[in-house]
């Protein structure tokens, strides 16, 4: 028993009173002297052989204490946490020494952020809508367009000026207010006419101009351009055109059907396109109607929700973003600088997604404590095996990476999402 007393000072803010006995302080103590020992300097022994006894005396009783109340530290405040029956939400914690010594062991206050008081209404009966799903021979020709130009080869134009769809080879150097700015050249630049990759009319400006033409494009950043400082701005280009290419697309038939599926029709593959689109529509009316039933399912959680909680989340979508801009050779320092956005701008723009993830975790704990959702040790087992399937990786492997703790909350909040979605109206 570590916990003397437990009272909240603020909305989800609790001070915790914990005491350590002398014989566990103590017995910390000399872990962190056995540790540290042989770097320890005591005149008249050798390094690693002087008693504890007069390291202490000669470099003070405490000599060791930090080490020893911060290697105890984590271990006896979830101990705490337990007997007060609190889910902590992050380790940021105001610590406040009431004591230490060897002959009447710590004591010490905490002020922690707890889970907070959650209600949630009727989660049984949701009403959530389903599209219908119906197929257009446009999707079948769209598909089948799609399939064309990535078989298709590209090829130089010689002989015209440059159109739409096609992909021109340009130098361009901007300029706004007759100062460069960071993003607004480039040499040898692939531009495929009509994407809209660029801000204005700057693409439509460049149809009609052929090889070897030098030209300006005057375009304006729109209002709400990402890059305040650009916004609504009048920008020049000087670009010059030195290649134009287009698509060579093959003949849509059987031979071609042949060359690039196991089918030996046109008819046949055309079929199993079909089946495909079908597919794909039935999977994104059913993606639908389940973010429509989260989002239902949110509105219905009463919480003060901690900043903590939300600033935690927050973290984990700007790593995840982070990642997905490395992933495409982009650091987010340089991101930064060409989108003209700082840090706490493409937060707050996760910001809403964070609370949203955080209310529905609210949610499935909940439901998952009203339902008395219980896991057996299979569910344990085969969770885990799922993942290390998924991954390609050791069993064992995954169960070091991935506490039993953090499986046990994903088993949880997957079976209360089961109980919502089996218990919602579907129109």
């Amino acid at each position: 028993m570590y916990l003397k007393s437990s009272k909240n000072i603020d909305v989800n803010r609790r001070e915790l009173e914990i005491e350590v006995s002398r014989e566990e302080f103590n017995k910390a103590i000399d872990k962190i002297y056995e540790r540290e020992k042989g770097r320890i300097n005591v005149p008249g022994f050798r390094k690693g052989k002087a008693p504890r006894s007069f390291m202490e005396k000669y470099y003070g009783e405490e000599i060791f204490f930090e080490d020893a109340i911060n290697s105890i530290y984590p271990d006896i405040l979830d101990a705490a946490a337990k007997e007060a029956d609190l889910e902590l939400v992050d380790d940021k914690m105001d610590f406040e020494l009431v004591s230490a010594s060897k002959q009447s062991g710590l004591h010490f206050k905490v002020k922690v952020t707890v889970m907070p008081e959650v209600e949630i209404g009727n989660y049984k009966g949701i009403e959530v809508s389903k599209r219908k799903v119906s197929f257009f021979e446009e999707d079948l020709e769209n598909e089948l367009k799609e399939v064309q130009k990535k078989n298709g080869r590209l090829v130089t134009v010689e002989n015209r000026p440059a159109k739409f769809g096609d992909i021109v080879t340009i130098d361009f150097d901007g300029t706004v207010d007759g100062e460069k700015f960071d993003g607004g050249s480039a040499s040898n630049f692939a531009l495929e006419l009509g994407k809209k990759q660029f801000v204005g009319d700057f693409e439509e400006q460049i149809v009609g101009h052929s090889i070897g033409d030098e030209f300006e494009v005057n375009v304006t950043f729109p209002k709400n351009y990402h890059a305040h400082s650009f916004a609504n701005k009048d920008a020049v280009f000087k670009v010059k055109l030195h290649e134009i290419k287009e698509s060579d697309l093959p003949e849509i038939d059987d031979e071609f059907v042949k060359d690039i599926s196991e089918f030996d029709t046109l008819d046949q593959y055309k079929e199993d396109l079909k089946q495909k689109i079908i597919r794909k529509k039935e999977f994104r009316a059913q993606d639908d109607t389940e973010n429509e039933m989260i989002g239902k399912l949110i509105k219905l959680v009463k919480a003060d929700v901690p900043e903590a909680m939300i600033k935690l989340k927050l973290n984990e979508l700007m790593k995840d973003f982070e990642y997905r801009l490395q992933t495409q050779g982009i650091k987010l320092g340089d991101y930064l600088k060409y989108t003209g956005n700082n840090i706490s701008e493409i937060e707050e723009t996760f910001r809403p997604q964070a609370e949203s993830h955080v209310k529905l975790s609210l949610a499935l704990d909940k439901i998952a404590k009203i339902e008395n959702i219980d896991l057996s040790e299979n569910d344990i087992s085969e969770e885990y095996n799922k993942i290390a399937k998924h991954h390609n990786m050791d069993l064992n492997k995954v169960k070091n990476i991935i506490p039993e703790f953090e499986i046990k909350k994903d088993i949880r909040s997957k079976k209360a999402l089961d109980i919502v979605r089996n218990n919602s109206v579907v129109k």
